[in-house]
């Protein structure tokens, strides 16, 4: 079944310094892409430096003048986060665009960061909160937007505040769904500080709706060794052009929400289409267990005590 081709204008970034989580491949590889493309000179922190080198020369292919470069970055470990955010302190230059899109995705088994929290916790969500601590001055300096990528999955699960490490009765989607309420919370909370404090700082949220991107595909460190079931359905409804969206169309809720001049602080952009699965972009109705502004300063407070980070409140 032929595609409609969906596409968004990205406006002129000359001058911009934007950083991209999980630029290795999938989503973030082609957001990468797109924004270096616009003129914005870009930083990819990445834990794989093979990986992250053979995507650079991916985007030097399609953008030859691209102004792009790799720093080291593992979300699963607070010591890597801080030393990133060291890094791009000291080199001093303001951050204008910080898209936190990197994540894992339902590990079969449960599994546990550098610093003991569930992987999908700590690096889905924790690192990235870390990270925005860490950066805090240079995004200050950019007036920057942040835009964080969570999923469908917010829209259904609870924070397990009993538990917030799944160390009783793991379940894969539901940590999962944990960790993405989690950062879509922490997203809203930021421009919440940011409006009162006077930061400069926006912040935002995306989700690329469904399509057959490398979440769930096989991943033998997480214990798949092979593509899940669910994976290979979304691949083929993909191909066939039915409900679902593909990789291309997957990352332009996030560039919107990262880029466009229209797009606002504290709102959610995905696909438009039935189900929000696939579609051009556009700002959706928040999910329901984001609008609770207790949860966001709750779940905001814990955060700052597990990763212990300096995040100052003006």
């Amino acid at each position: 079944m032929p595609r409609k081709n969906i596409d968004i204008q990205v406006p002129d970034l000359s001058g911009k310094r934007a950083v991209v989580t999980g630029a290795s491949d999938g989503i973030g590889l082609g957001l990468a892409t797109r924004l270096a493309a616009a003129g914005a000179e870009v930083i990819m922190p990445v834990r794989n430096r093979l990986k992250g080198e053979k995507a650079l020369d991916k985007i030097k292919q399609v953008v030859p003048a691209a102004e792009i470069s790799l720093r080291d970055l593992d979300l699963s470990s607070l010591n890597s986060v801080e030393s990133l955010g060291q890094t791009l302190r000291v080199e001093g230059q303001p951050i204008h665009i910080l898209i936190n899109n990197a994540g894992v995705m339902t590990p079969p088994n449960r599994q546990e960061t550098a610093d003991g929290f569930e992987l999908q916790f700590g690096a889905n969500y924790l690192g990235h909160f870390a990270l925005v601590a860490h950066l805090l001055p240079v995004l200050k300096a950019g007036q920057a937007r942040v835009t964080s990528q969570v999923s469908i999955a917010p829209n259904q699960g609870a924070i397990n505040w009993e538990d917030l490490n799944w160390e009783q009765n793991y379940q894969g989607m539901k940590a999962y769904s944990q960790s993405k309420i989690a950062l879509g919370l922490f997203s809203l909370e930021l421009d919440r500080l940011s409006q009162a404090g006077n930061w400069g700082i926006s912040s935002n949220l995306s989700h690329p709706g469904v399509a057959p991107m490398n979440l769930l595909a096989a991943r033998p460190e997480l214990g798949r060794s092979k593509d899940t079931p669910g994976r290979r359905i979304i691949r083929s409804l993909s191909e066939w052009g039915i409900i679902l969206g593909t990789v291309e169309s997957a990352k332009l809720p996030a560039l919107m929400a990262a880029t466009a001049p229209e797009a606002k602080s504290a709102a959610l952009y995905g696909p438009s289409g039935p189900g929000h699965l696939e579609g051009a972009p556009a700002e959706q109705r928040m999910y329901s267990r984001l609008r609770n502004t207790e949860d966001a300063k709750r779940i905001w407070k814990i955060s700052e005590e597990l990763v212990k980070a300096d995040f100052p409140k003006g």
